[in-house]
């Protein structure tokens, strides 16, 4: 087992409840990062200031609710994204898709940072079924199936639905960015090729097939570790932050709301119940790597730690397939721990593979045309 799974899952073991407060003087070795290197350190006290929540519109200009129908009026998905959209005819758009049990919004100062770097490009995050989206089947069922190949279609049809929402002509160029399950979708999303020489590449953030499967084994103990409940937004986002599992307490502030909903009795408990998916975690990660190398577009592989890179992602890297880049300082969801850092390297990233900006010799025919002796 790599370095990474081993984190992995003494991080998960070791996630405290929310309640009772620790002490002011605790320490925590524990790590959700997927480095062993940033154990040891010190979580924050218990006298942390309120965790204010921060508003979606602090990161995205609109939020739209898409409808998918089929040919009577019945309604067969309601799906939920942020976006940005590009402000010049010929900016990219860059298409996020979170990790499991996660959000849109776990890319909200990722978001920001980016559009420092890229004022021009768009940016679409969107949120699978179960996860703020809904779909419903034909007998008007919610229809829960999280099948690599129904989230992959999910996300296609929010980006066709996006460009009719919004009146575009065609999809501007696309690069692709997953997070953890999010990095599976886009993988499969690529080796489709249904977006076809729309699609600039994908980035994919911290999962590696080999690791993730491994990491499967201990995610049951894992969520029987997580709080059932907390009373408060405040002391959900204070969970993450002295858990560990974020670093970023702004970034928990955007997140963590959206994850959960409230109660009856006033409390809030998990939007997405992850025990209820078990069945399609395999089916997520199986065969991952092969795709990631074989999908048409460029490729970039972001880990927050020393992972092991299985046999086909070595060979695969010997070979230079694709771009890697380790952030040791971060945890599991580095682009938000990390938000900065991130939108660097995927702008780096689509700076070095934008094909709008090379400019080709002119050809034989039209320097003739021209006149001139070639």
């Amino acid at each position: 087992m790599s370095d990474i799974v081993k984190s992995f899952a003494k991080s998960r073991l070791a996630a405290l409840p929310p309640e009772p407060p620790l002490p002011e003087d605790h320490e925590d070795d524990s790590s959700s990062a997927s480095s062993v290197s940033s154990t040891g350190t010190v979580v924050p006290s218990a006298t942390l200031k309120p965790a204010v929540p921060l508003s979606w519109s602090d990161f995205f200009a609109q939020e739209l609710y898409l409808e998918r129908r089929v040919d009577s009026p019945q309604c067969t998905a309601k799906f939920h994204v942020y976006i940005t959209p590009p402000s010049a005819p010929k900016a990219p758009l860059l298409i996020l898709h979170h990790g499991a049990g996660s959000s849109a919004l776990s890319f909200a100062l990722f978001a920001l940072e980016l559009k420092k770097m890229l004022p021009q490009a768009g940016i679409l995050a969107v949120e699978a079924r179960e996860h703020g989206s809904v779909v419903w089947d034909a007998g008007g069922q919610v229809d829960t199936d999280m099948s690599i190949e129904n989230l992959s279609r999910d996300m296609l049809d929010m980006v066709l639905l996006t460009r009719e929402k919004l009146g575009w002509e065609e999809l501007p160029r696309i690069l692709l960015v997953g997070h953890s399950l999010g990095g599976a979708v886009v993988t499969h999303v690529a080796k489709s090729g249904e977006l076809g020489d729309k699609l600039l590449g994908y980035a994919v953030l911290d999962v590696v097939e080999g690791s993730a499967m491994d990491a499967l084994k201990s995610m049951r103990s894992y969520l029987a570790t997580r709080p059932p409940m907390f009373k408060t937004l405040d002391s959900a986002i204070t969970w993450h932050i002295r858990s560990r599992t974020l670093r970023n307490s702004e970034s928990a502030r955007a997140s963590v709301p959206s994850l959960l909903v409230q109660t009856p009795t006033g409390g809030w408990t998990w939007r997405t119940d992850l025990t209820s998916t078990e069945a399609y975690w395999e089916n997520w990660f199986n065969g991952m790597s092969h795709k990631f190398l074989t999908a048409r577009g460029a490729k970039l592989l972001i880990l927050a730690g020393t992972d092991r890179l299985d046999k086909e992602l070595m060979i695969g890297q010997m070979q230079g397939k694709f771009q890697l880049q380790v952030f040791p300082a971060a945890g599991h969801f580095l682009q938000e721990d990390l938000p900065e850092k991130t939108a660097e390297a995927i702008v780096e990233f689509f700076r070095r593979n934008d094909r709008s900006t090379i400019k080709l010799p002119p050809k034989v025919s039209e320097l003739l045309a021209q006149g001139k002796k070639v």
